[in-house]
Parts: structure tokens; C-alpha cells; sequence
């Protein structure tokens, strides 16, 4: 909309202002209700999640991960990165942490007294086939053998080995499996797999028999050990994956997963309010999507106009997917569950529906996170929520414009660093690492020492000129540009371009109309008004202003608020409107007393001139 005088916001029909305040009744109604949606969508957020899974995961991980090798203090599976240091690993801590303790009775270990061993562990590896890289040809002689990196055209399908058991015959993945993304590789389920015994001497048997009979050798690329518990005091399943790397560089890189997850859901009262929660969501969905359907088939194209409404949609879609993955989750679990428990002698696979909950989970919180992004629209109507959104919307093309400069330089170091100290310094060792080494960089978290053993020499250079041009400058530049509108945008609000109505003092004057009619607080007068207008003219007589400079502040002042009470208000809209002659009359005579206070002031100004040029020096 154009910008106008601010006197043309008058002389506005009584039915357009009924029309706004039935808007501004309806926002409020749909603020109270979103406020509803909000409340019911966090409590089947945290619903869903458990305080203990931190500290399940904790010490799950103490046994496993830190408990070292026998013999050697310094290793553990954190640590290992030799084949002979993986089998000190699967023979010692390993086997010591799956068999914790034997109760009498009673063949299932209970690991810190308080986890049940659900089934038997369960461990595959993934393989290459040989001669799957190319050998230049002058190294050919001394190379006999060449193992490539995992992917799925050199994977290894073959009997290996003693070829009489399941360990030494290939198993082919389910299709319902998900896959695994490490470290050097994607990797799929399958392979070569076997599952320990329920004896902790049996179980050691087996895996000396792997190791004397090369289990693992050359063409190994990664090692997957499963397993799953379960707390009955806290009501959660831990999933349990330990992975070993055996990249084509040599070496090992290990990696673990340990996912605390509810899957026995509706056990206590609180389940069922959760429940009862998941049916109020839905109900709130189908509403939600009915009213923007409405706005869609009204609006048409200019729906898509706000930002405003793609966060509506965004929204929406989100909590259909979160409705349906939780379908599917809750579906599969019911499948799933009872026959998985019942396999005490076999692996339970409990992988794939700890996938999908954390599945859920990630989406849930996406979720609730627009949720409460949404709340912006409604509290824009403060005052100071207005002048930042108003900030963001003016300045939004000058900082894309400053973005695309921006990332445009951030690469430029990235890929230099990345070419620069890629082979030395981990922060730099992918392209996805230097951008990120970047940021850190711009938060003061960096390796400074690094990279300048990296590089002596260009290290420095690196660092300063990226400290110079980015830092210095160009986030400078950007403070500069929300600097410079917010500026503007406080001295629009300051001289009347505010919104139509603010939330504070709808809310404020609401509750200020409910305590008078309830007789708890007395209504404001116009006469205590008068009171106020009566004691700011006595104060002017005390500071010596004479009887005439008072009683023209008065007229001016009444002129004042009168107009600002018909041209400033801020409960009608902005559509102009011609003004009477009544109108221009009162502000012909307003214009005309500013004219002669300012011909006043004048006039005291020179004679004071005067009178500071005669004296003396």
C-alpha cells in the first residue's frame, strides 16, 4: 500500500470498524485455540520420550565401550585398531559385559543386575571380493592380492573358509532391513553372521574357534555386534550395535549405537492419557486441514502469497507424516514384538523397530519445533515483536544479497582449506568438514596449531586473511544492514506506523474490562483526567510560565488529542478518506498556533543572540 499522511485515517464508516473488531475477536479465538493444540502436541511430545534413556544409554555404554582389554590399560573399544586388539576385545570385555551374572535358575544374564539379555548376541560381517581394485601395472608383481572398498558391486557372496557353518556361508539381506551408514561405507543387512550361546564358556569357544580359523581376514570390511535388553523397572529396551571398519586404508574405525526405546506402550494411566492425547491431535489435524481448505478454495493463488500459510502447510504436512510413521510403528510393533520375545535361543532382531521409533521421534521434534515457530504470527501484534518483523521483512533482500556473498567466500576457504590441510588435519579431511571447520572458526573453536604444522607458511596466511574478510568484514556488513532498518523501523513506529492492534493491550484492556464489571477495580473517569490537566497547569504557574503561554498549551493540547483521537487510531484501517471542511478547518487552526509558537520561540532565540553577541570578550 502506498504510504500517506497519516491525517487521511479518518472519517472511517462505522461498519468497517465493527468488521475489524469482529477480526481482531476472531484472531484471539484462533490464538486460544492454537494455544490448546500447542499445549496437547507438547505433552505427547514429551509423552513419548523417558529421563532414564540418557543414563540407560550411560552405563549400557560404560560396560561395552570403556571396560579395557585384559592386559593392556590403554585399549579399549574406543581405542582398538588392530585385528589381534579386536579379538582381545571379543574375547574379554565383550563376553565379560553379555554374561554379567547367572542367576540361579535362571539361563538369562542380567548385565548390572537389573538388564535382561533378550535372546543371544548376534555377529555378521561384511566382506569384498579379491582383485576388485586396478594395480598399476609396474606394482603388479609385488601386489598378489587387492581388496577394494565395500560397496555392493565388490561385495563378497561367496563360502569362505571352513564352509560347513552359517559364519563361513553368505546370508542374504531382508528387504524390510534398514541400512547402516558409517564411517567409509553404506552397508546393508546380510552377510556373514553368527550367534553366541547362551554359555559364557560355549560362547568363548566359539569365538577362539573364529580367530585360530581367520573369522576375520583381509577382505573383511566391517564387523556388526547386536544385541538387545531390557529394563523392567524403567519400562525401555536398549538396542545395542557395535560396529568395526576395517577400511582398505588399514586399521580399524569403530563406531556404536545405543538406542533406550518404550516399545511395551499403554502399560500405566499416564499411557493412556498420552492416548487419549493422540486422538485430541488428531481431531485438532482434521480441523487445522478443514480450515485451510477453506482459505485455499477462498483465497485461491493468493493463499500462497504469505509466509504465514506455508508454514501452516509445512506444519500439516509434518504432522501427517509423524501420524502415519507412528501407524506403521505401532503396527509392526504389534507384529513383531510377542514373536521376538518369544525366540529366547535365537537373535531378536530389535533394530528395526528402534529405527523406526527414533524415526518418529526426529519427526516429532521437527514438528513441534514449526509448532512453535507459528506462535511468531500471533505475538507479531507486540510492539516488540512487530519491530522485528518488520526489521526481518525490510532488510530480507539485502541479506540474501549478503548471504549469496557471504557463502560465496566461505566456500572459497573451504574448498582452500580443504586442499590446503585435507591430508593432515581432521577438521579439513572432507569438503563437508572444512565448511563446518568455518564456522567453528567464526565461534573462536579452531586448530590453530594444526594447521599451521599443516603448513607453515600458508597456515598462517589462511587463518588471518579468513579471520580479516569474514569476520571483520563481512559480519560487521551484516550487523550493519539489521542495524540500519531496525533504526527505521523505530522511528516509523515512533511517529505512528504501528500495527493495527497490539496483543499486549487487547489482552490488558480485556482484563481491565472483566475486573470493572466484576467491581474490583473502579472505572477511570474523565474527570481524573481533568484532575491531571488541572495540576500540569499548576505546575507550569510554579516554573513561571505567564497565563497566556498556559491557556494556549491547553487549546493546543485539546486540538491535539482530538485529532490524534480521529487521525491516529489505531483500531480502524488504513484507507484513505477526503476530509471535510470541518476538518480542514481544525487543522488550518492547529497549523496556524504551531506558526506562531514558532514564531515565538523565534523571536526569544534572536533576542538571546543578541544579548550573547554584546558581551564582552
Amino acid at each position: 500500500m502506498p504510504e500517506a499522511s497519516r491525517w487521511h485515517r479518518g472519517g472511517i464508516p462505522k461498519h468497517k470498524l465493527s468488521f475489524r473488531k469482529e477480526e481482531i475477536r476472531t484472531t484471539l479465538q484462533e490464538l486460544l485455540l492454537y494455544i490448546i493444540f500447542l499445549i496437547n502436541l507438547c505433552i505427547l511430545t514429551f509423552g513419548v520420550t523417558n529421563p532414564h534413556t540418557y543414563y540407560l544409554n550411560k552405563v549400557i555404554s560404560s560396560v561395552f565401550l570403556d571396560t579395557s582389554v585384559p592386559g593392556d590399560e590403554r585399549t579399549n573399544f574406543k581405542s582398538i585398531c588392530r585385528t589381534a586388539d579386536f579379538w582381545k576385545f571379543m574375547e574379554g570385555p565383550l563376553l565379560e559385559g553379555l554374561y554379567w551374572d547367572l542367576r540361579y535358575n535362571d539361563k538369562n544374564s542380567h548385565i548390572y543386575y537389573e538388564n535382561i539379555l533378550l535372546g543371544v548376541p548376534r555377529v555378521r560381517q561384511l566382506r569384498v571380493r579379491n582383485n576388485t581394485c586396478k594395480v598399476y601395472p609396474s606394482f603388479r608383481p609385488l601386489m598378489t592380492d587387492c581388496y577394494a572398498k565395500y560397496t555392493s558391486a565388490n561385495e563378497d557372496v561367496s563360502d569362505f573358509g571352513l564352509k560347513h557353518d552359517t559364519e563361513w556361508k553368505y546370508s542374504a539381506p531382508s528387504i524390510n532391513s534398514p541400512w547402516h551408514w558409517g564411517f567409509v561405507g553404506v552397508y546393508h543387512n546380510g552377510g556373514y553372521l553368527f550367534t553366541l550361546s547362551k554359555s559364557k564358556s560355549e560362547a568363548k569357544t566359539k569365538l577362539t574357534n573364529l580367530r585360530l580359523n581367520s573369522w576375520v581376514t583381509r577382505g573383511t570390511r566391517v564387523v556388526f555386534i547386536d544385541f538387545s535388553l531390557y529394563n523392567a523397572n524403567v519400562n525401555l529396551f536398549c538396542i545395542i550395535r557395535l560396529v568395526a571398519e576395517f577400511p582398505a586404508t588399514g586399521g580399524i574405525l569403530t563406531s556404536w549405537q545405543f538406542y533406550s526405546v518404550k516399545l511395551l506402550k499403554y502399560v500405566s494411566y499416564y499411557d493412556y492419557f498420552i492416548a487419549s492425547c493422540e486422538v485430541i491431535f488428531f481431531i485438532f489435524l482434521i480441523v487445522f486441514t478443514t480450515q485451510e481448505g477453506k482459505k485455499i478454495k477462498e483465497f485461491k493463488l493468493a493463499y500462497f502469497k504469505s509466509i504465514w500459510n506455508w508454514l501452516e502447510l509445512l506444519l500439516l504436512i509434518l504432522c501427517f507424516v509423524a501420524i502415519f510413521i507412528n501407524s506403521y510403528y505401532n503396527i509392526q510393533t504389534f507384529l513383531l514384538l510377542e514373536p521376538l520375545l518369544k525366540s529366547t535361543e535365537k537373535y531378536p532382531d530389535f533394530y528395526f523397530l528402534a529405527y523406526w521409533h527414533i524415526y518418529y521421534s526426529n519427526i516429532i521434534a521437527i514438528t513441534i519445533f514449526f509448532a512453535w515457530m507459528k506462535i511468531f504470527k500471533f505475538i507479531s501484534f507486540n510492539k516488540a515483536m512487530f519491530q522485528l518483523s518488520s526489521t526481518l521483512s525490510r532488510c530480507i533482500r539485502d541479506i540474501v544479497g549478503f548471504a549469496t556473498m557471504f557463502f560465496m567466500v566461505l566456500l572459497t576457504y573451504a574448498q582452500l582449506g580443504f586442499l590446503l590441510f585435507g591430508s593432515q588435519v581432521e577438521d579439513f579431511s572432507t569438503l563437508q568438514n572444512s565448511i563446518f571447520a568455518q564456522f567453528r572458526i567464526v565461534l573462536g573453536d579452531f586448530n590453530f596449531a594444526g594447521i599451521q604444522q599443516a603448513s607453515p607458511v600458508l597456515g598462517p596466511i589462511y587463518f588471518i586473511t579468513f579471520i580479516f574478510f569474514v569476520f571483520f568484514i563481512l559480519l560487521n556488513m551484516f550487523l550493519a544492514i539489521i542495524n540500519y532498518t531496525y533504526s527505521e523501523v523505530k522511528a516509523d513506529y515512533s511517529i505512528g506506523r504501528r500495527p493495527d492492534f497490539e496483543l499486549g493491550k487487547m489482552i490488558k484492556k480485556s482484563y481491565d474490562n472483566v475486573l470493572e464489571k466484576l467491581k474490583l477495580k473502579k472505572p477511570q473517569k474523565d474527570e481524573d483526567k481533568g484532575i491531571k490537566s488541572t495540576d500540569l497547569a499548576e505546575q507550569a504557574r510554579r516554573k513561571g510560565f505567564d497565563e497566556n503561554e498556559i491557556r494556549s498549551a491547553e487549546q493546543m493540547k485539546k486540538w491535539k488529542e482530538r485529532l490524534e483521537k480521529k487521525y491516529y487510531s489505531t483500531e480502524i484501517q488504513d484507507d484513505y478518506q477526503p476530509v471535510t471542511q470541518e476538518e480542514f478547518k481544525d487543522l488550518f487552526l492547529y497549523a496556524v498556533e504551531l506558526e506562531k509558537e514558532l514564531h515565538y520561540i523565534s523571536l526569544k532565540l534572536n533576542r538571546v543572540m543578541r544579548k550573547v553577541s554584546a558581551l564582552p570578550y
